[in-house]
């Protein structure tokens, strides 16, 4: 269709011209009445627009019995709003060349929009329907839940959704983290039109909602779409309170068994929270540790040297009611117990004697050399500005990340290695059929 041909090339000329210096960026704070606020880039040499708009409370939300709820809404706000059924609603969004998506994580409901800013007051109204009017009809949310039941029947035969999923439940047990965010066969069957309702009535607020706009828009166009798109939905609403948690399992090991050649294992342990002071310098020791990929202790060890795996992995999770830091490895069944003492030793080895100063250079290096390589659309810049109202970190974040980065010494990480590294304490989780290795359950 014409319209999407020129959102496509619209998109493809963003991706060449949007990534620029981090000092360029200038981030425009736009508020009106009743206190909505967004955060915008301007970029008028483009004719599209980019929003991203997150809501306080995702999956954790959802009644433990209804879990799955937040997901299932979020396949459905799109699937007719107001006088539009699912048919109508999806051929306006097509003629007009919208990109719309709704997306449940652990702890925030997203949506995501992109138009052309010639439809921008087309699609900002699409937008408002879906959050205040979404319609829920029956054959709507029958489909919906038939897709999402297909798409957990395949996965309950993923080593890898079994790995994560066995992780969690231990970790958590019967904290909303516990669960999965999808829900279950079970759970999803059991959701009601009522609670789809329910669950949009306490997430769907302008309390702690946060927006981000990128595009060919200005603060004074923005304000009145902002007060139309948002201005109806409630102030404030009941959010069931949520504990914050630590995980449990410490030093155990879990083997789920199943009959395929190599085994997915997910190992991990108390991470740093994002507000914590030592998170620049815990974002560096994991980049050495085991998210640098290839070049990485861990895949040096596991993989160069060994030849154990293709690939391993660490990563840190910070979630709103809990930090973790995670990671992972694919192995033969029969090198899984040599895998994991691999990590272990080396875990001890960063906690023991930290690093060196040539891998703190050539983190530094990397990681503020990728950061603006990654901000290739105005999607992902919207998200980005909606992460930094989220987590803080100031509307100077972007020119300051850099700085933030190259404070760390290298005895700010050998300090938080000492705290963060603690392979004894590993609650490990293998799926396979791997030798050598007992059920610590």
């Amino acid at each position: 269709m014409p319209g999407l041909r020129v959102l496509l090339s619209c998109v493809i000329l963003l991706c060449l011209v949007a990534v620029r210096p981090a000092g360029a960026t200038a981030i425009e704070q736009v508020t009106i009445a009743g206190g909505i606020t967004a955060w915008l880039v301007r970029e008028p040499a483009i004719p599209v627009i980019s929003l991203n708009v997150s809501f306080a409370g995702g999956g954790v939300m959802d009644p433990p019995e209804r879990k799955g709820a937040a997901h299932m809404v979020s396949g459905l706000l799109d699937e007719g709003a107001g006088e539009l059924d699912a048919l109508a609603f999806q051929t306006r969004l097509e003629e007009l060349a919208i990109q719309m998506s709704f997306d449940a994580g652990p702890d925030r409901f997203t949506a995501s929009l992109k138009t052309l800013s010639g439809n921008r007051d087309a699609a900002f109204g699409l937008l408002q329907l879906a959050l205040t009017e979404p319609r829920f009809d029956e054959d709507a949310v029958e489909r919906i839940r038939r897709q999402i039941v297909n798409g957990l029947i395949a996965e309950a035969k993923n080593p890898r959704t079994i790995a994560s999923r066995t992780w969690f439940r231990l970790a958590f047990k019967d904290h909303p983290y516990g669960q999965p965010t999808k829900g279950t066969q079970e759970s999803v069957k059991s959701i009601t039109t009522d609670d789809l309702r329910r669950y949009v009535g306490k997430v769907l607020a302008r309390e702690r909602m946060l927006i981000g706009v990128v595009g060919d828009i200005t603060a004074a166009e923005l304000a009145p779409l902002l007060d139309r798109t948002f201005g109806g939905l409630p102030e404030q609403v009941q959010r069931p309170s949520v504990a914050v948690v630590a995980p449990d399992g410490a030093g155990r090991l879990e083997v789920v068994h199943q009959d395929i050649p190599q085994s997915q294992v997910i190992f991990g342990a108390a991470g740093i929270a994002r507000d914590d002071p030592d998170w620049y310098a815990a974002y560096v020791l994991n980049y050495v540790l085991g998210g640098g990929g290839l070049t990485s202790r861990l895949s040096d060890q596991v993989r160069e040297r060994r030849g154990l795996a293709y690939s391993v992995y660490s990563s840190l999770y910070p979630l709103d009611y809990a930090a973790l830091h995670l990671g992972g490895v694919g192995t033969r069944n029969d090198s899984v117990a040599e895998a994991l003492q691999v990590i272990r030793d080396e875990l001890r080895q960063v906690r023991d004697n930290g690093i060196s100063a040539e891998e703190l250079r050539d983190a530094k290096t990397y990681i503020n050399g990728s950061f603006p390589l990654s901000l290739t659309s105005g999607g992902r810049i919207a998200a980005l500005l909606v992460a930094i109202q989220r987590n803080g970190l100031g509307i100077d974040y972007i020119d300051q990340r850099s700085e933030l980065i190259n404070a760390v010494t290298l005895d700010d990480v050998r300090r938080v290695a000492k705290r963060l590294l603690q392979p004894e304490n590993l609650l490990v989780v293998v799926v396979g059929d791997p030798q050598g290795l007992d059920d610590g359950g």
